[in-house]
Formats: structure tokens, sequence, C-alpha cells
């Protein structure tokens, strides 16, 4: 699959670690150092612009490495890039660590999974088939 890509940073296009990757490492596009204090977010730029093709979206995901070593993760997990945007990606990143954490430019912030979408119709009924399962949720099975 093509996907239509500007990069205005000055960083390395996104690229899969290893052959059976899902998700591509974003780069932080700074002209100088971020400093997230705990529980401090913000907006990271990465200077990327993406193209997609209709019925896909990009979804944004925190790396597992920075989530578990520094307390960083990507706020709105996973965030979404729809098909029509054409701005520039943005990465909300928080720091939920007791530790002042800098991002600086290059570093890789998140990473990114494009994906397939369907699109629903609504189907407006008055009554849904049962199941065993029925309303039951959260934790409603007892099952652990």
């Amino acid at each position: 699959m093509q996907v239509k890509i500007v990069n205005k940073s000055k960083n390395e296009l996104p690229a899969y670690s290893t052959k059976l990757s899902a998700g591509m490492d974003l780069r932080a596009n700074l002209d100088v150092p971020v400093t997230l204090k705990p529980l401090q977010r913000a907006l990271v730029p990465t200077g990327l612009f993406i193209e997609l093709p209709v019925g896909y979206e990009a979804q944004v995901r925190p790396r597992s490495g920075l989530a578990l070593k520094k307390g960083i993760t990507v706020l709105n997990t996973p965030g979404t890039i729809d098909a029509d945007y054409r701005g520039e990606i943005g990465v909300i990143l928080i720091n939920l660590s007791q530790e002042d954490f800098v991002i600086e430019n290059g570093e890789r912030i998140c990473q990114m999974v494009i994906a397939s979408h369907e699109t629903v119709e609504w189907d407006l009924v008055e009554v849904l088939e049962e199941t065993e399962r029925g309303a039951g949720g959260f934790g409603h099975t007892g099952k652990n």
C-alpha cells in the first residue's frame, strides 16, 4: 500500500523496525527541547502530513518502552487520523511519572499504525436479538 506523505521535518520518514512490525515510530519535530513535568501534557509536532486512502485511518499509540521506562504515554490513545485530514500530525503526550521528561528533536515519541475501517449505516429497530450474555457487562460474567 502506498500513502502520500509530506515531511517538513529533518527526521527520516516513519519506518517499520522489523519485517512483521505493525507500527512505525514517529519522531518529534522541535526547534528546542520540550520539558514535560509530572502530569503535564503537550501537543508535540512531527512535521509529517499524510494522505490516507478512503477506508483507512492512522492510529497513534504509545511506545511501550517510553511508557514502561519513563511513564510517557499518548493521552488520547489511540489517537485517530482520518483519511480526510491534511494537517500536521501532532501527538498529545503526557508525563505520568514523578520526574521531568525532556523531549528532544528527532526523539521517537509514539508509533503509528495504518488500519482499514468500515463505515456504518445504522439500521434502526425496536428490539435486538437475544443472546446468552444479554445486557451483562463490566465483569458481569464473573470469570477471572
